[in-house]
């Protein structure tokens, strides 16, 4: 089966209330990553038509906050596709009705893993790319895919056998001071 990015875009849109608020009267950035998540599924369920699970949460910047009163819209789509994964990009925007002034407040990069019913991972549709816009997305989505497993592979290899010596060096020159008992 093959679908088009089209076929998964979603955008949710919701109003920013005072509970939402953190204690600098800003709207909590764990609000908004909720609201992501959530796109999220609901995009990759869409494009996939199967359940959908996070295993990866990538470029997540803030950059400008998000006032109580704003009216939160995620706009979500399949930008890459593997055999089981898909990567979603998401932009958030915040309106200020009053005004209508729209602000970027961030993007980022969820990589969903399709289920089955008996929660074994499903191969999720080929992804038709029908513009210039779509085919960078891909490419983008394959990058980040490519350095997120970099990243886990040199965690993982890199710094697991690391000696107490070769981790004190490594402190040299941080702002971190090492008292160990």
């Amino acid at each position: 089966m093959k679908k088009t990015v089209r076929d998964s875009e979603v955008t949710i849109t919701e109003l920013m209330i005072p509970s939402y608020a953190n204690f600098g009267g800003k709207v909590h950035g764990g609000i908004l990553l909720s609201l992501m998540d959530k796109v999220a599924f609901v995009c990759a369920s869409k494009f996939s038509q199967a359940y959908c699970v996070t295993v990866a949460v990538e470029g997540v910047e803030f950059l400008t906050p998000v006032e109580v009163g704003e009216l939160v819209s995620l706009k979500a789509s399949v930008n890459y596709v593997g055999r089981t994964t898909m990567i979603v990009g998401i932009r958030v925007e915040a309106l200020l009705p009053q005004s209508g002034v729209v602000k970027h407040t961030n993007s980022c990069y969820f990589t969903m893993a399709a289920k089955d019913d008996q929660g074994n991972l499903q191969e999720v549709p080929e992804l038709i790319l029908q513009n210039e816009l779509q085919l960078r997305r891909f490419c983008e989505g394959k990058a980040i895919r490519r350095l997120s497993l970099q990243k886990r592979e040199y965690l993982k290899g890199n710094l697991k056998d690391v000696n107490l010596q070769d981790q004190l060096a490594m402190t040299i020159n941080e702002r971190v001071v090492v008292s160990l008992s």
